[in-house]
């Protein structure tokens, strides 16, 4: 996935509140950007950090720039939470995600479960798959991508879901993108959410699958480059645990 127009670099002031990142540009401009990521970006929210922006594709919008790459240990991280399903449907149609081939058609946010809309769902004649995509840009320091980096309620109700799909007798596919190269492997922050930890295990157990893949972040774009080994178990690295 290529970004449509040019980034620009800046130094990360603050994050105020869940939505705004005050950002001061090369010519010494502080502006305010749209931040979609909702979680704690926990180790990706130091202040000082190099940062990219891309500026909005709609002049009536308020925030005139959009949170897309933050710096953190000299590894570029993916913060924007939209691009990894634009990079999962990417990676499926051009036969990167081997595990999601042979369906003959792909739709985005299409309604299921309890006012729920799937990311993506992939469909052949006689079978369907329902694929969750979520963003993970927290590591352990050690080479481990965690996800959740909060507590996240929608999250379970979301493997709740799948799980439903399961036992309708569909294919339901949980898929953890890592927008950052540093990362070798994959587990549940079981320390930040063990609700959420136990529910995907759960899930895992009644038919949900889970797949992770780490894509690799420059300035240019995002491009998913190799699947990763989900642990799925409680990890024994601790946790940096402050931005």
């Amino acid at each position: 996935m290529k970004y449509p127009v040019a980034l620009t670099e800046g130094i990360l002031i603050k994050r105020e509140k869940r939505f705004l990142v005050h950002v001061e540009l090369p010519g010494g401009e502080k502006v305010i950007a749209h931040t979609n990521n909702t979680g704690t970006m926990l180790s990706c929210n130091t202040p000082g950090s190099k940062c990219w922006l891309s500026p909005a594709n709609n002049p009536k919008r308020k925030l005139k720039w959009t949170y897309e790459i933050v710096e953190s240990d000299g590894v570029k991280v993916g913060i924007n939470t939209s691009v990894p399903n634009k990079l999962a449907e990417e990676a499926i149609l051009n036969g990167a995600i081997t595990e999601l081939q042979g369906y003959n058609n792909l739709r985005r946010e299409v309604k299921y479960g309890k006012n729920s809309r799937i990311d993506i769902l992939l469909e052949s004649d006689n079978s369907r798959c329902w694929v969750e995509v979520k963003n993970v840009t927290l590591t352990d320091g050690n080479g481990t991508a965690l996800f959740p980096d909060a507590v996240t309620a929608r999250g379970l109700k979301h493997l709740h879901e799948l799980e439903n799909m399961v036992e309708q007798g569909d294919r339901a596919v949980m898929l953890y993108i890592v927008q950052r190269s540093d990362a070798v492997q994959f587990a549940t922050a079981d320390e930040i959410d063990p609700k959420y930890a136990a529910g995907l295990k759960q899930a895992m157990k009644n038919g949900v699958e889970v797949l992770c893949y780490r894509a690799e972040v420059s300035v240019d774009g995002v491009e998913i480059v190799e699947p990763l080994e989900a642990l799925c178990q409680p990890n024994p690295a601790s946790i940096k645990t402050t931005p």
